[in-house]
């Protein structure tokens, strides 16, 4: 299968519900609203044979813009494929269906979105810090995070 036919197909099972799409970048990529992700990543993993999450990927847009997480996935034999599919969350309420159940390299690329960019990966086993300390507070790669100057009685703010 090829690109365009695997955008034709999405087209064909998801309409309305793919926001944008850009077949012609490096990597192909749709964008889709939370709600219809589980649905469209069981069918990459079940129907278009993309059986690997290499990466997920987390970008603060800024306040009123909120957050985007870009999943990147791949079909990892002969015939290589790959699309990433784009989910913009609000800044407040950063929730996102899980989809470690449907590809096991997410409990960990989720877990590491949650640390540092505060995404809710909702059904997800063992939403716990992966990186920062389990009592940090707020979420290091957020636009608006205060480092703060000490952790625990250490300096943590040296310049």
């Amino acid at each position: 299968m090829d690109r365009s036919t695997l955008f034709e197909k999405l087209r064909q099972k998801f309409g309305p519900r793919i926001i944008e799409s850009d077949e012609n970048g490096l990597v192909p990529s749709v964008r889709i609203e939370p709600a219809t992700w589980p649905e469209l990543a069981q069918s990459l993993r079940d129907d278009f044979r993309l059986d690997y999450l290499s990466c997920l990927t987390g970008i603060d847009r800024g306040k009123g813009q909120g957050l985007d997480a870009i999943y990147h996935v791949e079909r990892m034999d002969a015939a290589r494929l790959s699309i990433s599919v784009r989910i913009r969350v609000p800044y407040e309420n950063p929730v996102i269906p899980t989809v470690e159940h449907i590809w096991r390299t997410a409990d960990w690329h989720e877990r590491e979105a949650y640390d540092l960019l505060g995404f809710r990966f909702e059904g997800h086993h063992n939403l716990v810090r992966i990186l920062c300390a389990e009592d940090w507070e707020g979420h290091p790669l957020r636009k608006d995070y205060k480092s703060p100057d000490t952790y625990h009685g250490v300096r943590n703010n040296v310049v």
